[in-house]
């Protein structure tokens, strides 16, 4: 789950709703900035999958009793956590095995720095899908695959800045993740200078290079689950009967 805190609420985005923007941009994404268009679909669909780890463990959200909030996908418990993203890209797996290794790659780049046991576990277990799943793909380009694993995180990483973010929110008031910009979005720019996103008013966006064949219309899903429904009926009921609501976001040259 994703949120944001305003005073009387959070407004509740599910991870696949998120993942479902990150989909979109990668579909109007310049395919003349990537060296080929083979696997281009292929990265699409794991855009749109990339976060079907995430079903499950959203239908219910659950409340994190030491900070008092709902949790996130940032701290959610690992161990549970861990189980879904096998399940997931596992799912993943079964329709487009290259979409998978993308899933993989980017899941496992969130453990870069990690000496967590289970998180070992994890990273071997996928290392050896990884491995597997590249022995088994024919006109394999291992400088596309980098390509297509940052365009990836670009385009987790801009829907992310659009769930996170208030509409409209100046650039100094940003989520402190992007103010900087898009990390690796460098690649995806003439001047090899990373992609920054601007809000110009609540409903539209710009960014310093635009990396896209046309304008397009975003459409983010969430619920918004007030504070004092919580305190009265937990959160899982209040985010139940909370309405799912739409934000509609012009992506603009």
């Amino acid at each position: 789950m994703i949120f944001r805190e305003t005073k009387d609420a959070f407004l509740m985005i599910k991870q696949h709703d998120h993942a479902y923007i990150s989909g979109k941009v990668v579909e109007y994404f310049t395919r003349d900035l990537l060296q080929s268009d083979i696997f281009f679909q292929d990265t699409i669909y794991a855009a749109y999958e990339h976060d079907r780890s995430w079903v499950g463990l959203d239908e219910t959200p659950i409340w994190n009793d030491q900070v008092h909030v709902p949790y996130s996908f940032s701290d959610f418990p690992l161990i549970p956590k861990l189980a879904f993203y096998n399940i997931g890209i596992d799912e993943v797996e079964k329709v487009n095995p290259y979409a998978s290794l993308l899933c993989s790659l980017h899941y496992c780049s969130f453990f870069s720095r990690s000496t967590d046991e289970q998180v070992i576990k994890f990273l071997n277990k996928e290392r050896k899908r990884q491995t597997n799943i590249k022995n088994n793909l024919i006109n394999l380009n291992h400088e596309l695959l980098l390509e297509h694993f940052r365009l990836l995180q670009f385009s987790d990483d801009l829907s992310l800045y659009i769930c996170l973010n208030e509409p409209g929110v100046s650039k100094a008031e940003e989520h402190p993740w992007f103010v900087n910009g898009f990390a690796n979005s460098e690649i995806f720019t003439k001047d090899k200078k990373p992609l920054v996103a601007n809000w110009l008013n609540q409903n539209e966006i710009k960014l310093n290079s635009f990396p896209f064949y046309e304008e397009f219309q975003l459409t983010l899903s969430y619920k918004t689950v007030l504070k004092s429904a919580i305190q009265v009926m937990g959160i899982a009921k209040a985010y139940e009967n909370s309405i799912v609501e739409e934000q509609q976001i012009l992506v603009r040259k």
